[in-house]
């Protein structure tokens, strides 16, 4: 082996250091960073126990792995024979004995360093399982079949896991490294026909041969307690009647023959014969074979199989039980009402509902942002989320109304090519402008045919132009965080004392921000960190940095939220609020475990999977117990988040605040302004009705029959998910009062339809007002009757000759119809359908607007321009009285929340009567830019009509 010259040895180490600190150098710089945003935010406690925890656990399992093995190599060297034969000159073994043993020091140390560092890496990332276990709390429950605290499996199991985990690791490693260093030193020889053992390397293998089988031994024992997560039975989770007759005995015996298997191999110590561990390790093998595999098949296949409703009985019973108490859908959290399903309504009786039918949601926000964003977006670098969100405010009145709302946000990404520059895109173009609401039950006028306005949004808009003072007022409408924001599209703000503001804010003025997000990156040393971590020049050289500037990164509420509480799994739709004045982005956190006892696993990922689109979807992990912990808020403008406990009596939650205590805020902290614009979210529900669809059974009999079992139905209006056979349909928001509820509620709600079948068999509802927050309810239907699920009823909608005949919508080349969210709403103890119908042109930058509203009940189909016209082709006239609305009624578009009052037409003074002029000329400019898209002179139109409102209201008020 040729060697190196001292230059080349210079250069390759020299190259080394290099490509180490390049390494090092990242990951501090990225760890600095971090740093600095986790002060900014004021949680840098979690920065720290973070670190700490996995610093200390990875030098632990590096310092216990590389020590382990440094000793059985230092014992299997110390050891060695003295006379070592040479099989001849060309023997390689003679070699590498002669390199490790003129660099012993450097083997010796250096091999178990880097195998520690290496393990060390590992075992860091699993430093949760560390601190839940310190910080253990219990359940107040425990398991059926050992009577253990729930705690002990979710808890404490996992870190005993771990601990045996690792130390199979450096029983194995040792292992390995002994027996290649006795092979080179000669202590094990292949020669001969049966080779030859020297006694040192036969008790120092046979030792660590068995600490292995014992540590098998404790395996085994722990096995025991891991069948109640058995998956054995694929109807359900946890430890079946093979499990518990014919598994757990063969665990306990498999176990004491790995402790007399153990024994064998320490008797080696003072016997020479290997006879003893060999046959104790061949009746370890036979014993697994035949005891853990072999017998429970036999049980299984002649026993259990031909009995299996009976024999499982108990452990369904058992599963029922805690799959309800781990998701809460029990009956402390559940109430089931059998409901008729009627099919025959008066129409006196739908006149007559006040809670449900003045309340129909006609504005779908999975279908309006285009809307949205071409009729309120004003420039091209603002935006709105793909998926507009649904929420309640107060009208005037204090009737509660829900709205379409969203956050006309920053986004860089549409700047034009002349636009496109490091300049505007991190220093002037910073921030977003205003919060934008639609009442969800409106449109501004009707959809006639021939015509080319109406079925818009009536928008009611709070921005910088009426310094958030619309009709949902806000303190401060600039947006600086929000979902538009990609991780690398910081914001620096801010920059020598005295200089004109730089940050672009109307057309006339431009803004410096106030607020106190952001990291102070005046200095020279924040400038390298940043134009380093960013890879960015300009940070050095750019003058518009200066003393004051601050710079604003993870601008993501939901990525904000993840790294102050890295151990919640978060819903995958935050939503903007109007809070106290404030904007805040509204995030809920999920505590989750995959080890409860007996409840059933459920595919995260795929339970909550489902034609809604524009958010986050959660990843495929498996998981048996899940709680709404935690909501959190992210301020819009200055970007503070709090966590607040709104389920103080979790466990898990309890033993993260252990771990993170003063980070999660009491419920006590929650302002009533807040609680009211709580939502029940979107991700639980979908997991607790997709188990509903099997855990509202009690007995054992029928859960194993699956005769009673629910399903969710497929999308009805995705059309290329159910000719896929894919693509659950999503659960809606709506304002309803329906049985058992004394008033109108913010609620989330589902239809769910028998087991492969499409009729309806049960509607299920989330209550979010603050007084029922998470109580479910569950309509059950008759199964005697049939009542038409959603698929069902679209298929019936769109075979309806009033609607295939209507050329307008459907045959017209010019545009395309699109259907909106079928909703299902209990109404007079039956179940009404209703579904918006939008037309979009198809053309550049077109967007949709709402046509038709269909309308099913009872197997009778409503078409029309308006919700009470399709009412009342169903139910006949009067029907549609509790709408608020008459056939055919036009609504005058409006804004800011503002519309003209009904007396209009018959002013009394001549100020009232400019205010109807005003009104008027107002509107046509609106229609007018609508239809030229010229976005300026439609946000001017739309102050016009706003101020031409106010003077109507206030010459109405002085007796006008």
């Amino acid at each position: 082996m040729p060697k190196l010259s001292r230059r080349s040895r210079v250069l390759l180490i020299l190259g080394g250091i290099v490509l180490v600190a390049l390494i090092a150098g990242s990951r501090l710089l990225g760890t600095y960073v971090d740093w600095l945003w986790y002060g900014e935010v004021g949680y840098r406690q979690v920065f720290t126990t973070q670190l700490l925890s996995r610093t200390g656990l990875g030098v632990a399992a590096a310092v216990f792995l590389g020590a382990v093995l440094a000793l059985n190599l230092w014992l299997a060297y110390r050891n060695r024979p003295v006379f070592v034969p040479v099989s001849g000159p060309d023997d390689p073994l003679a070699r590498y004995r002669t390199v490790i043993t003129e660099r012993s020091r450097l083997f010796g140390l250096g091999v178990p360093i880097v195998v520690g560092l290496i393990g060390g890496l590992a075992a860091q990332a699993d430093w949760q399982t560390l601190q839940l276990f310190l910080h253990s709390v219990p359940f107040g429950q425990v398991d059926p079949e050992f009577g253990n605290d729930i705690s002990f499996y979710t808890f404490e199991l996992p870190f005993w896991r771990f601990l045996l985990s690792w130390g199979f690791i450096a029983v194995t490693v040792s292992f390995v490294g002994s027996l290649i260093t006795h092979y080179i030193f000669g202590g094990i020889r292949l020669a001969g026909r049966s080779g030859q053992l020297s006694m040192p390397a036969r008790i120092q293998l046979a030792v660590l041969a068995g600490l292995f089988v014992l540590l098998k031994a404790v395996d085994y024992f722990l096995d025991r307690y891991d069948l109640l997560l058995s998956s054995r039975n694929p109807l359900f989770t946890g430890a079946s009647y093979t499990d518990l007759n014919a598994v757990m005995p063969a665990k306990l015996i498999l176990m004491c023959i790995a402790v007399f298997c153990a024994l064998a191999f320490f008797a080696v110590i003072f016997l020479r014969n290997l006879q003893i561990p060999a046959l104790a390790t061949v009746l370890l093998v036979l014993s697994s074979v035949v005891v853990g595999a072999v017998w429970p098949a036999l049980l299984e296949q002649f026993s259990v199989r031909p009995n299996a409703n009976q024999r499982e009985a108990q452990s369904i019973e058992r599963n029922l039980a805690a799959t309800k108490a781990a998701f809460g859908i029990g009956d402390n959290r559940v109430q089931v009402i059998d409901y008729p399903g009627r099919t025959q309504l008066q129409p006196s009786e739908v006149a007559a509902d006040q809670g449900t039918i003045p309340n129909i949601r006609l504005l779908d926000p999975n279908v309006l942002a285009p809307t949205f964003t071409q009729l309120t977006q004003q420039y091209n670098f603002y935006g709105f989320a793909d998926k507009l969100d649904v929420d309640r405010y107060r009208d005037a009145n204090g009737e509660l109304q829900d709205y379409l709302v969203a956050l006309r946000e920053i986004n860089t990404d549409r700047l034009a090519v002349n636009q496109q520059n490091w300049i505007n895109r991190h220093t002037v173009y910073t921030h977003g402008n205003g919060f934008v609401a639609a009442p969800a039950d409106r449109v501004d006028s009707t959809f006639k045919e021939g015509a080319t306005q109406g079925g818009y949004p009536v928008f009611q808009i709070s921005d910088v132009a009426n310094n958030g003072q619309g009709a949902i007022p806000v303190e401060q409408p600039r947006v600086y965080y929000g979902e538009l924001v990609g991780r690398n599209d910081y914001a620096i703000v801010g920059g020598n004392p005295g200089e004109p503001p730089r940050e672009y804010d109307t057309d006339t003025q431009q803004y410096t921000y106030t607020g106190k997000g952001g990291v102070p990156v005046g200095s020279l040393f924040h400038r390298l960190v940043f134009g380093a971590y960013y890879g960015e020049r300009n940070f050095l050289f750019s003058g518009a940095i200066g003393t004051d500037s601050k710079i604003i990164y993870e601008r993501n509420p939901r990525d904000r939220v993840q790294k102050v509480a890295p151990w919640l799994k978060l819903d995958g739709d935050p939503y903007p609020a109007v809070v106290d004045g404030r904007i805040k982005w509204i995030v809920d956190g999920y505590t989750t475990l995959n080890n409860y006892p007996y409840s059933q696993l459920t595919e995260l990922g795929e339970a909550t999977n489902d034609t809604l689109t524009g958010v986050e979807r959660q990843p495929n992990q498996k998981i048996n117990y899940i709680r709404n912990s935690v909501k959190a808020t992210v301020d819009a403008y200055d970007g503070t988040v709090d966590l607040y406990a709104v389920d103080q009596n979790d466990p898990v939650l309890k033993a993260w605040e252990g771990v993170f205590p003063g980070v999660v805020k009491p419920a006590s902290e929650i302002s009533p302004q807040l609680r009211e614009h709580f939502r029940y979210p979107e991700d639980i529900f979908k997991v607790q009705r997709k188990l509903l669809t099997q855990y509202h059974v009690d007995n054992p009999g029928d859960f194993f029959s699956n005769q009673t079992f629910w399903e969710v139905p497929s999308d009805p209006t995705s059309r290329g998910a159910v000719a896929s056979g894919e693509g659950q349909q999503p659960p809606y928001y709506l304002l309803a009062q329906i049985e058992g509820q004394d008033k109108p509620q913010f609620q989330l709600t589902s239809a769910l339809t028998a087991l492969r079948r499409q009729n309806l068999a049960a509607w299920v509802s989330a209550s979010s007002d603050p007084e029922d927050y998470g109580k479910l309810t569950v309509l059950r239907l008759p199964t005697n009757t049939q009542t038409p699920g959603p698929n069902q009823v679209q298929n019936q909608m769109e075979s309806t000759p009033e609607v295939t005949e209507n050329r307008t919508l459907f045959n017209n080349p010019n545009v395309t119809a699109i259907f909106g969210n079928l909703l299902t709403l209990p109404v007079a103890g039956g179940l009404l359908y209703v579904e918006p119908i939008y037309i979009q042109r198809n053309e550049a930058e077109a967007y949709p607007q709402l046509a038709r509203v269909l309308v099913s009940f009872g197997g009778k189909v409503g078409f029309s321009e308006t919700l009470a016209g399709a009412l009342e082709e169903v139910f006949g006239s009067g029907a549609g009285q509790s709408t608020g609305q008459i056939p055919d009624q036009q609504l005058p578009p409006a804004t800011q929340g503002q519309q003209p009052p009904p007396g209009v037409n018959t002013p009394v003074s001549p100020q009232l009567n400019q205010a109807v002029t005003d009104i008027r000329t107002a509107l046509d400019r609106i229609r007018q830019a609508q239809q030229s898209g010229n976005f300026a002179d439609l946000g001017a139109a739309y102050q016009q009509l706003d101020d031409a409102v106010r003077r109507f209201e206030q010459a109405q008020s002085n007796g006008g």
